[in-house]
């Protein structure tokens, strides 16, 4: 219940965003393969920023 006004860490924002382009490439991968591999790409970004914050 107080975790409900909590701000979210940097690192947990990305990855949340990591994970909402993994699924929206996943979608886009059964239509459209070129606009997966540019969500996938991005996903890819993402983690790096990620990883950039571990160290």
């Amino acid at each position: 219940m107080f975790g409900l006004f909590k701000k979210k860490s940097p690192k947990q924002k990305l990855q949340k965003k990591y994970r909402k382009l993994l699924s929206e490439a996943h979608q886009l991968s059964k239509s459209n393969r070129k606009a997966s591999d540019l969500k996938m790409a991005e996903a890819e970004d993402v983690l790096k920023q990620i990883e950039a914050l571990k160290e």
